[in-house]
């Protein structure tokens, strides 16, 4: 019998194999099994979000009634959650990198389902205001962490699936606005929003301890060279951001922008431009805004797909391009049905517009990025209503909402003009695919 003398027998795990600096890493088939559990702890964050957002919405106007408030003051003290989400997004982009999305993520989520129980113990405006100035912070505290955790994820994936997270974003607000529908003549503000603060926190556990407990494995992307070189033998840290990495986010955010305000808007002024302008019954007005949300769902369920087989800026483009027609029919339509089939047609063309955007702002710039894009998107969401409000006073309704066609337009513009920046910033495709 011959033995090999010029080679030590190894006896490493079938699940490991060795790398050069001798520790085992996981092999791919582990890889796989982790990066399925993020993913699926992920989209529980997503939808656990826009759950507690559309259940605390549809109680709005029974603490309207609880404070007494009127509606300007009411609208001084709804505007608390933008401006606490806007305040703490890019405080959350700095404490992501001190401390790592994942951590982040799961405070962040314990924090919005607490807070929700603060709205229906105001019995003031100026106590609503302050509620949800807090609520407001843990919700843009969320949304910048959990999209940095995707975007690090979709590193290791490299898949463009944002669109998916967000795709269960509005699943979970059409299941908490239903929930909320259905039980808002039986509960109280006080008693829904505990039960839905309880599910909160249930579901921050089980998915929170999924992401701690991998925070150091799949959900980091590996470092780039320049990140290496800086950072020398030790532990590697993020160089600073590139003149053009800046730009791109910018840019990014820009684009966020524009499509947020036609979703902001549409929300707030859709029922009423079909009820006021177009005659439509009340039932009617309201299936306005709910085939735009089921559209972008829709959207965002196929997003995946569409960006793996056209690219981020092919997809960019040609939502916005169906997002300017379909605004452009909800607004000039002259019945009530066929803006409705306008409104469609906008929610597929924006469903994967802002997804898209936040993936390749933090591409580009990690949780800085994704937190700059955050908040210059939420400014749109800001300045939308607004300024529908403003214009339809000076030309009208219609006319005023022509200019959410008109930013989707500007956003596929940019984004053709800059077509050329996306290479540098997306995910590879997967071999085979």
């Amino acid at each position: 019998m011959t033995r090999n003398r010029g080679h030590k027998p190894t006896n490493l795990p079938k699940t490991t194999r060795p790398t050069h600096s001798g520790a085992p890493i996981a092999a791919p088939e582990a890889a796989g099994h982790r990066c399925r559990r993020l993913r699926i702890a992920l989209t529980a964050f997503f939808a656990v979000d826009g759950f507690l957002f559309a259940g605390w919405v549809v109680r709005i106007p029974a603490i309207k009634e609880q404070t007494g408030a009127g509606a300007g003051a009411l609208g001084l003290a709804l505007l608390g959650v933008s401006a606490g989400a806007v305040a703490f997004m890019m405080l959350t982009g700095r404490l992501c990198r001190r401390f790592g999305s994942h951590a982040v993520t799961v405070a962040s989520g314990a924090a919005l389902a607490l807070s929700i129980l603060l709205p229906p113990l105001a019995h003031s405006a100026t106590a609503l205001g302050l509620a949800l100035l807090v609520f407001g912070a843990a919700y843009g505290s969320l949304n910048v962490a959990m999209n940095s955790a995707a975007v690090e994820l979709i590193a290791v994936l490299r898949r463009p699936v944002m669109s998916g997270f967000h795709a269960a974003f509005s699943l979970g607000g059409m299941v908490g606005a239903g929930l909320g529908g259905l039980v808002a003549g039986h509960l109280s503000p006080a008693s829904h929003l505990s039960a839905l603060a309880a599910c909160g926190l249930l579901a921050t556990a089980g998915a929170g301890a999924v992401l701690l407990r991998e925070r150091a494995g799949a959900g980091s992307a590996a470092p780039r060279p320049e990140e290496r070189a800086a950072a020398g033998p030790g532990r590697p840290r993020r160089a600073p951001a590139s003149g053009r990495a800046r730009r791109l986010v910018l840019v990014f955010g820009v684009i966020a922008l524009c499509t947020a305000y036609g979703e902001g808007a549409l929300a707030d002024w859709g029922a009423l431009h079909l009820s006021q302008d177009l005659a439509a019954a009340p039932g009617l007005a309201a299936a306005g805004y709910a085939v735009f949300a089921l559209a972008m769902t829709v959207g965002r369920l196929s997003g995946t797909a569409v960006v793996e087989r056209f690219g981020p800026a092919r997809a960019l483009v040609a939502g916005g391009i169906t997002a300017t027609s379909g605004l452009l029919l909800g607004a000039l339509a002259p019945t009530a049905w066929a803006a409705c089939v306008g409104f469609a047609v906008a929610g597929l063309g924006l469903a994967n517009i802002f997804p898209i955007a936040l993936a390749r702002a933090g591409a580009a710039g990690g949780p800085h990025g994704v937190a700059v894009a955050s908040t210059i998107g939420y400014g749109g969401m800001l300045l939308g209503p607004p300024a529908i409000g403003f214009l339809a006073e000076a030309w009208g309704l219609p006319v005023a909402l022509t200019t959410l066609a008109l930013l989707a337009a500007v956003a596929a513009l940019i984004a053709h003009l800059t077509r050329g920046s996306h290479r540098g910033t997306a995910e590879p495709r997967p071999v085979g695919s």
